[in-house]
């Protein structure tokens, strides 16, 4: 097959792939308001009669005060301890019952809850739901043995994990004024810190049904969510919540380099995290752009980055690239690279830095401009088939400045990205002075005591269990 037929084949798979997408979101979504300030959001989806109920608070760790970091992702443990009504442990075990699913998780940006349950079961979860938003109680008793538990999953998830310590550290070179610096879990030495009083603190200035949003997608009726909701959550009163206002990052100028070197260490590899808009925070066009990019450089095995330092050079086990356009503030655009045997990082580094150029010095061309289009899109469908994923879509945009007709309009405004966009994306952002740069490298094991007389053994890597 020819390369014009190629890309004649990609671009019309584009062009068909929004109302595609228009005719699997299935069902308009709906949106309503309780008089308390709870936003709710309905997404219908019949061919199954299960329904996903997520409750999103707008405050995640960025929103922490200074010296408190940890206590929003602290505070999604404490909210399974129970209240007045329902005590601990039994709106788990009733989710468990019923045969249904439940979880939570903390960003930087939000807090969420959910759980999945057949449509009959809805009222029940809701009810939970609403009861604990303002009726949670906390005592020493339970809030200590719990921050043992956050303490011991920091250990095991970060500082046990080199990769994970260097994106740490990444992460935290890359923001010199903004609280997206601090690890979502929290600085160990602060977790140490936190008590009962910092829980309920913050419990009562973040959790009020004007600072969240319901979302409720699947075989469900919008009048008869809306009929529910009032009956459950529009019982619980509105607090005075405070505006979301964050020390905003200076333009960045110098390109910065952090290493880290550990004996456990098999794979070394590389890391570049720039410093780039989000969806909220861009120009028009410029998120679209740059989600184009992140796939035409770094998205799976047809990329600039994995065909050139992978399949033609050998000198990457393995390459890539990612946005994070769901933020409320400034984001990140990652390169990333792993040497193969007897490549250095800074052989890797060097030919990294020469795909990004050849890239801003010559643009993309019509072939991986529609393949990444394609694929970007075809993603959007896919996700479809999930209620869960759906409704993780739609909050996360709702709690980073976001709305449905923004999730809605994406795969258009992915459709209109040119060639010229994504060059100038490229030149504009993929540059030194917006850079942070790690390498993860293996190191040579301590000596043991008795050096000295001549015998090195290298340290046993450390053996947690999740608690």
């Amino acid at each position: 097959m020819s390369r014009l037929a190629m890309i004649a084949i990609f671009a019309a798979s584009a062009a068909a792939l929004p109302s595609r997408l228009a005719e699997a979101a299935g069902p308009k979504v709906s949106q309503f308001q309780l008089d308390n300030g709870l936003q709710v959001m309905v997404i219908p989806d019949h061919r199954t009669p299960v329904v996903t109920h997520m409750v999103w608070y707008k405050v995640g760790s960025a929103d922490e005060q200074p010296g408190k970091s940890g206590i929003a992702h602290f505070l999604e443990h404490l909210m399974f301890k129970g209240t007045d009504a329902h005590p601990q442990g039994q709106f788990s075990a009733e989710v468990a019952r019923l045969g249904g699913q439940e979880n939570a998780f903390t960003s930087q940006d939000y807090t969420a809850y959910f759980q999945r349950v057949a449509k009959e079961h809805l009222e029940k979860v809701m009810g939970f739901e609403a009861d604990r938003m303002t009726g949670l109680k906390l005592s020493d008793e339970v809030v200590l043995p719990e921050r043992d538990v956050v303490l011991e999953e920091r250990r095991m998830r970060t500082d046990n994990d080199p990769g994970a310590r260097l994106s740490e550290v990444l992460q935290a070179t890359t923001y010199v004024n903004h609280p997206y610096q601090h690890p979502i879990i929290g600085w160990e030495h602060e977790i140490k810190g936190l008590n009962r009083e910092d829980a309920l603190a913050f419990y009562r200035r973040f959790y009020a049904p004007n600072n969240a949003l319901l979302v409720v997608a699947g075989d469900v009726d919008p009048e008869a969510v809306k009929e529910l909701a009032q009956k459950t959550y529009g019982k619980v009163a509105r607090a005075d919540t405070p505006p979301r206002a964050r020390p905003q990052e200076p333009e960045p100028r110098a390109h910065r380099r952090v290493s880290l070197a550990d004996p456990r260490v098999a794979q070394p590899s590389l890391q570049r995290s720039y410093l780039v808009p989000s969806s909220r925070t861009a120009q028009p066009g410029e998120a679209e752009a740059l989600e184009v990019l992140a796939q035409i450089l770094g998205g799976g095995q047809t990329s600039r980055l994995y065909r050139t330092l992978v399949a033609e050079k050998g000198l990457a086990a393995g390459a890539g690239s990612w946005y994070q356009s769901t933020a409320y503030d400034t984001t990140r655009f990652v390169a990333y690279a792993s040497p193969r045997p007897d490549v250095s990082l800074e052989a890797l580094e060097a030919a990294v830095d020469g795909v990004i150029a050849d890239l801003q010095d010559k643009g993309v061309d019509d072939l991986e401009l529609a393949r990444a289009k394609t694929q970007l899109t075809a993603d959007t469908i896919y996700a479809q088939d999930n209620q869960a994923t759906l409704a993780r879509i739609y909050g996360a945009a709702w709690a980073t400045g976001l709305s449905a007709a923004d999730v809605q309009a994406w795969p258009d405004r992915v459709k209109a990205v040119t060639a010229e966009q994504v060059k100038a994306a490229a030149q504009r952002y993929l540059v030194a002075g917006r850079a942070v740069t790690g390498y993860l490298m293996a190191s040579e094991a301590k000596a043991a005591p008795d050096a000295a007389k001549g015998a090195t053994k290298p340290e046993p890597a450390r053996k947690d269990s999740r608690s």
